[in-house]
Order: C-alpha cells, then sequence, then structure tokens
C-alpha cells in the first residue's frame, strides 16, 4: 500500500520481528513512555493497535489517555478508541447490549470484596470472575464456595488494571460458540467462521480443544447467533477483526453474550488457517480506510473479501499444555488459560481431524489409544468430570471399558455428537 510501517513489538515467538515484515522495528519494554518516544522519533501518520493482541489493545487506551496522540497528530487506525472501551470494559459493554436487546447474564460490576458479598446474596454460587483488561483471562476463575471466591476476587483485582472485576452466574454445562466476524468502515459486515468448544462453559477458550465450523448446532442456533454477532459488532462500530463468544444453552433457544474482543486474537489466527481468509492482513488495509467490496480475497484471487468462505471440511485445535514440563503444576483448567501452544489439524471428518491434531501435539499420549497404566476406573471417570489437560483420552478409556455416553454426558456436559464420534472411533480399534 506504500505506508512505511514502525513497529514496536518484544515478542521473540512471532514472525513480526522479521526486518521484512516492517520498515523499523523496536524491541522496547512496552509502556507509553517508550511509545510516546517512538512517536516523537518516528512521527506516524497513524497507529495501528488492534494487531497487537490484549497488550497492544491496552497500550493504545493508555497512550490515547494520556494524549500522547493528539499532542503528536496520531490518528488511531481501525476499530475506534469508544469501541474498544465499550467493548473492553465490562460495565459499558453489558449496557450496549441492554440497549441492543441482547441477553446478558446476570452479572454485577465490582471494585471491592464487599460488593461481591453482596452481589451473592442474590445470585448463588458457582460466579465466574472475570477481571476488566487482562490476557487470558488473568485473575479470573470460578468460585463454588465461599472461601474460593474471597480467594479469586482479591486476585482478580489485583490482576486488573483499572481494579474492577465482573461477576456473573456461572452457565457451566452450555455449549460455548465463537464467531469470527469482520466489518470495514462502510458498515460491511461478514462472518469468516464459527467455532464450537468440545469442552462446554467453564473453559477458557484458549485451553479448549474447538472445531470449526461448528457441528451440533441446528441451522436456526447458528443463524440466530450470526445474526447476534453481526448487531453486535455493527452497534459497536468495529473496523477490522474481531470476536463474539456465546453461550447457547443445549435444551433451549437460549443464548448470552459472553463478550467480544475487539481486535485479532488467537481465535482469528484459527479461523485464518481454517479458512484461508486472511484476517490479520485485511484488518490492516481496512484500517488504512479500504472496504471489503474492493479487496481481493488472496487465496481464491476472483472473489473479493466481502464474501463469507464456505467450508466442507473439519478443522480441530487442541491446546498444547506444559504440564511434562512442570509436572507439579494443578492440572485442572478454567477460565484462566495454562496453555502454552496449540495444533491444528484438516481433515474431511471430525474424526480424521481429531486424531491428526492428537499426534501432532508431540506429548506422552502418542494417540487416543494411549492410557495411564495407573488409571481405575473411578480416577478415569473423576478426570472425565474435571476439565484438564487429559479428558479427552479419559473418555476413549471410559467408553473403552463400556461406560455410556449419556453417563459421560452428565459427568462431563460434553456434547453428545462428539461423545457418539469418539464411541465409533473405539469401536474402530
Amino acid at each position: 500500500e506504500g505506508y512505511r510501517v514502525v513497529l514496536v513489538n518484544s515478542n521473540p515467538a512471532t514472525i513480526m520481528t522479521d526486518e521484512d515484515v516492517a520498515d523499523a522495528v523496536y524491541i522496547e519494554p512496552l509502556t507509553p513512555e517508550v511509545v510516546r518516544r517512538v512517536i516523537q522519533r518516528e512521527r506516524p501518520e497513524g497507529l495501528l493497535p488492534t494487531l497487537g493482541g490484549q497488550t497492544g489493545l491496552n497500550l493504545a487506551v493508555a497512550v490515547a489517555e494520556r494524549g500522547i496522540l493528539d499532542r503528536y497528530g496520531v490518528r488511531l487506525l481501525g476499530t475506534p478508541l469508544g469501541a474498544i472501551q465499550q467493548a473492553e470494559d465490562r460495565a459499558l459493554f453489558r449496557d450496549l447490549l441492554i440497549e441492543l436487546g441482547e441477553p446478558v447474564v446476570d452479572s454485577e460490576i465490582i471494585t471491592s470484596l464487599d460488593q461481591a458479598l453482596e452481589f451473592v446474596k442474590r445470585v448463588p454460587l458457582p460466579l465466574v470472575i472475570r477481571p476488566a483488561y487482562t490476557l487470558g483471562g488473568t485473575g479470573g476463575g470460578v468460585a463454588t464456595t465461599p472461601a474460593e471466591l474471597e480467594s479469586i476476587v482479591s486476585s482478580g483485582l489485583n490482576a486488573s488494571p483499572i481494579h474492577q472485576v465482573l461477576l456473573e452466574r456461572s452457565l457451566a454445562g452450555w455449549k460455548e460458540i465463537e464467531y469470527e466476524v469482520m466489518r470495514d468502515a462502510g458498515g460491511t459486515c461478514i462472518t469468516i467462521c464459527n467455532m464450537e468448544n468440545f469442552d462446554p462453559m467453564g473453559v477458557h477458550t484458549g485451553d479448549s480443544i474447538v472445531v470449526a465450523p461448528s457441528q451440533t448446532l441446528t441451522d436456526d442456533e447458528y443463524q440466530m447467533l450470526r445474526t447476534s454477532a453481526l448487531r453486535i459488532i455493527d452497534a459497536l462500530g468495529i473496523e477490522g477483526g474481531c470476536n463474539v463468544q456465546f453461550a447457547l444453552d443445549p435444551h433451549s433457544m437460549n443464548y448470552a453474550v459472553i463478550e467480544v474482543n475487539p481486535r485479532v486474537s488467537r481465535s482469528s489466527a484459527l479461523a485464518s488457517k481454517a479458512t484461508g481468509y486472511p484476517i490479520a492482513r485485511m484488518a490492516a488495509k481496512i484500517a488504512i480506510g479500504r472496504r471489503l467490496h474492493e479487496l481481493v480475497n488472496p487465496v481464491t484471487q476472483k472473489t473479493t473479501a466481502a464474501f463469507e468462505p464456505a467450508l466442507d471440511y473439519a478443522v480441530v485445535k487442541i491446546p498444547r499444555w506444559p504440564f511434562d514440563k512442570f509436572s507439579r503444576a494443578e492440572r485442572t483448567i478454567g477460565t484462566q488459560m495454562k496453555a502454552t501452544g496449540e495444533v491444528l489439524a484438516i481433515d474431511r471428518s471430525f474424526e480424521g481431524a481429531l486424531q491428526k491434531a492428537v499426534r501432532s501435539l508431540e506429548s506422552g499420549a502418542k494417540d487416543l489409544l494411549w492410557e495411564d497404566p495407573t488409571w481405575s476406573l473411578d480416577s478415569i471417570l473423576e478426570l472425565v468430570q474435571r476439565p484438564n489437560d487429559l479428558r479427552l483420552w479419559a473418555v476413549t478409556a471410559a467408553l473403552r471399558r463400556g461406560v455410556e455416553v449419556e453417563k459421560l454426558h452428565d459427568l462431563s456436559k460434553i456434547d453428545n455428537w462428539f461423545l457418539y464420534k469418539l464411541r465409533g472411533l473405539v469401536e474402530l480399534e
């Protein structure tokens, strides 16, 4: 596009620090003062925060609020500051959903432990604790006892840069669905793909096995959530890529909006690889004012970027946890992300993609046949019930011992469709 690009990035794990990606690369502490000095030296016309993950977003908000952008005449590109604040600030986001008539979970924004104890009198435990402006659910969790509530709320308040925490009714057992969406400044919105978590609500998406496109939704459910996702990002005025997370009641058409990430995220990387639609590239082009209908999808080279991709295959993502290195760590997974990487596999069927992904993990569990020699039936069922890194293998181990799908569903709340597919694999063995 003919622009000179200045990159401020201290992440050595990405190709973004390669010198041919940008004209100038700064590897410095990511603080507002450093960004101010870079702006003073380089005098850029615009700042694009939404490709920098949660850190980039928080940093851009801090820089804008200190008046640094105004002082040096720098425009915030892509999603406007107001939209970022509205999506990230739990109170503003909830107000927007209520205004749109979207269903929200019983929740309360709190800034002290006393307020949390008041909320529990109205909405009983278990409660989900979500700190504002944190990465990977840091400081959050699910509290099932008063003691847990006290300790998680305290750590959440400490972790949040604005000392704010959202308490909400737990929707454990509901399906978790995510839509990856693009919108340009002209208001054109498309969904790139939707994803379904193998694990029900209560596990951070980054710690969940994820399948794209969704496998267990009816067309009515799919369209209902798609319409909601487009309405929300249109109301926020997002320009670029973002993702909307939903909880869906498996026994009714009830759903709730959990959160919006007003930026390119890990899910965007997954959706890009799954569909061949280059989300980050298109988000960057939208940020400088291009429209989706003007951009050509570089994969098809015929259709414009305003066409929604169609998938005739299944994609499975499995997280890679570091418990083989940190053997004494707590292996239970919840709303705080513990995975340090992930693998992604593509195949014509869900079973094929799942098995390819398992073999790619490079962990002790080489394939779905693997079992821990010390497992008894009781310990297997305990692993099925409690979200952890070995749950998938525990489910197949239970199926081998003749445990019924219905019982496994009651314990884990994993959708029967997935459990029957796993049973098919065990029968094929």
